[in-house]
């Protein structure tokens, strides 16, 4: 069993080998976005084969490991065992057409193996993992400001409903989608409710068309559809901007940072305990 596992560990470990690896998995990759323009037995031919070096790679450091523990401890090993694994389930098990998609479209998830071909990918997403709890916090803070902010523009910048409308105000509101259209056209009231007032925020924040719904707003305001005033209107909107896109943003960003700091302290660590080991 010693020699067995000597051998695997030759495998694992091997550089050539990791290197081979990366050069199937890109192969894989591009293979299956070859698969999206053409339905060809040769192309499907190969990513049989593919699949029974993943799993032969994926043997290898299972036999290698030196407990099972150990093996499923390393989030990289259960991801790509899971990866393997939907690679064997046949699409003839599925008789719903909906399944299969969703099977197809797991199996596509096989490009993101190309995330640990390199160690300083690998430490991005590390860092990403570990950027989870205190990006949830400002997540949290994020929504408390959108929940507020999208509040006070429905109740603020909420169009009437042209049904209840007659005379004068009708006219006004006619000539108000004439001369200051929503964006797309087909698109409702901004702020017409919560979720489409959460949702235009986020269209703020992404830079689109957030000057146009000032313009419009104040528009409104002179047809006398809303009742704020220019100034209120422009707070409201440049304060949003700059909140959003400035400070919870750089949060994030910082947040982000700070853990590419903690966890490339954290390699260094390791490399320096194995370094005294070995001198040992």
């Amino acid at each position: 069993m010693s020699k067995i596992k000597e051998i695997a560990s030759s495998f694992a470990h091997n550089k050539g080998f990791e290197l081979f690896i990366t050069g199937i998995i890109i192969l894989n990759s591009v293979l299956i976005g070859v698969e999206t323009y053409t339905d060809n037995l040769t192309v499907k031919m190969i990513q049989q084969g593919i699949l029974y070096i993943f799993t032969f790679e994926i043997l290898m450091r299972f036999i290698a490991a030196k407990s099972i523990k150990e093996f499923f401890c390393d989030g990289w090993n259960v991801f790509d065992l899971t990866l393997v694994l939907i690679g064997y389930i046949p699409e003839t098990l599925f008789a719903s057409a909906s399944m299969m998609t969703a099977l197809r479209v797991l199996r596509v998830f096989r490009i993101l193996r190309l995330l640990r071909a390199a160690k300083e990918i690998k430490l991005i997403v590390t860092v990403l993992v570990k950027s989870m709890t205190s990006m949830f916090y400002n997540l949290i803070l994020f929504l408390i400001f959108v929940y507020l902010y999208a509040i006070a523009g429905v109740s603020m910048f909420r169009l009437p409903d042209p049904s209840t409308l007659e005379g004068e105000q009708l006219a006004n509101y006619e000539k108000l989608m004439e001369v200051a259209p929503n964006a797309p056209s087909n698109s409702p009231d901004p702020f017409g409710d919560l979720g489409e007032a959460i949702f235009t925020l986020f269209r703020e924040l992404t830079g689109e068309d957030w000057t146009d719904l000032r313009y419009n707003h104040i528009t409104a305001s002179e047809y006398g559809l809303i009742h704020v005033n220019s100034t209120v209107i422009t707070t409201y909107h440049v304060s949003w901007f700059c909140l959003a896109a400035f400070l919870l943003l750089n949060l994030v960003t910082g947040a982000v940072i700070n853990n590419y700091q903690i966890a490339i302290d954290e390699e260094d660590e390791k490399k320096k305990d194995k370094s005294d080991s070995s001198k040992e």
